[in-house]
């Protein structure tokens, strides 16, 4: 080859060095991750949702990326937060915190594909047409939270039983609360127990809770499952032990922080498999045709510490239920 050949030829192939590097950068898949919760409180949940990824064959980084999105208890930032990745064109939208990531991300698209986590039912909020057949774009995790708050009331009836009220802390602006608070209401009366209902969206909102709920003479508290109140815990836990209300919680991070009981589904594990399912959908299959999984394993979780710290006596037979008691 003449030299004056070889300079052309080189001089062709930086040049379309660039545009090759380019093409091999949009072939690797974008995953966008909408949460309506916080980073700072949910790194344990990500590492399992990157977890599930890898179990598929992605690891973040090497031959998959992903565009977080945290609306830090805000929902009304996710309707633009689920437009911006619909415009960055990702593969899946991972949505997390209930139903209103969900509804955010499917009101920006009907084509990409969407794997959910929601504490409802999917079907009668409209987010699938059936659990084994969701059809659409739209499938996931269904962490049956039908029970958990009735189980929750009859767990810290058990923990504290002289409390006649029981106040529950509630954020208005999800949709799946108001149900579980109904269900509550049949339970309460079963026990012969006052609910007080408290509603609260914001850090001053949690502050005046307390004390409404002191006046009101509650003995204890329930946290409603909530995003929101995920990115205040420490908020939430000092001011029950300020109060002294035994509270009893949604999340296993709670109790860890100082709380007195936690008992609701194992996240991390959710994550896991919504991780997987984005996987499943990036090697080619389709929403439609995954059917919804229904997670049906609660952990109840017990701090012996801050029972001490409230002056209660956890009985043995309550302590002995729980799958992890922490001293």
């Amino acid at each position: 080859m003449k030299r004056r050949e070889l300079i052309i030829f080189t001089g062709a192939a930086a040049l379309n060095w660039p545009f090759a590097t380019r093409a091999q950068q949009s072939a690797t898949p974008v995953v966008g991750f909408l949460h309506a919760g916080s980073a700072d409180t949910s790194a344990r949940q990500v590492s399992a949702f990157q977890q599930g990824l890898k179990d598929g064959g992605y690891v973040e980084g090497q031959n998959v990326a992903i565009e977080y999105r945290w609306a830090d208890g805000r929902s009304d930032r996710l309707a633009a937060f689920a437009a911006d990745l619909v415009r960055r064109q990702v593969a899946v939208i991972a949505a997390f915190g209930g139903n209103n990531p969900t509804l955010a991300a499917q009101a920006a698209t009907r084509s990409i594909p969407i794997v959910f986590n929601t504490g409802a039912d999917p079907v009668k909020s409209g987010l699938v047409s059936s659990l084994n057949r969701p059809g659409g774009n739209v499938t996931g995790v269904s962490n049956s939270l039908e029970e958990l708050g009735p189980k929750t009331l009859g767990l810290l009836h058990e923990l504290v039983p002289k409390a006649a009220i029981i106040g529950v802390l509630v954020n208005p602006t999800n949709p799946e609360a108001e149900h579980e608070v109904t269900t509550m209401q049949e339970a309460a009366r079963t026990l012969g127990l006052q609910l007080h209902v408290v509603r609260t969206s914001t850090a001053n909102e949690i502050e005046n809770a307390f004390r409404i709920l002191t006046e009101r003479g509650a003995g204890a508290l329930i946290v409603i499952a909530d995003p929101f109140f995920g990115t205040r815990s420490a908020q939430l836990v000092e001011l029950a032990a300020r109060h002294r209300i035994p509270t009893a919680y949604y999340r296993r991070e709670f109790a860890e922080v100082g709380g007195l009981m936690s008992y609701g589904t194992n996240a991390n594990e959710s994550y896991r498999q919504i991780g997987n399912y984005v996987a499943r959908i990036l090697e080619g299959a389709k929403p439609a045709d995954l059917p919804v999984i229904q997670v049906v394993k609660f952990e109840f979780v017990i701090n012996l510490k801050a029972a001490k710290a409230l002056g209660l006596d956890v009985p043995p037979g309550l302590s002995a239920r729980a799958d992890d008691v922490i001293e």
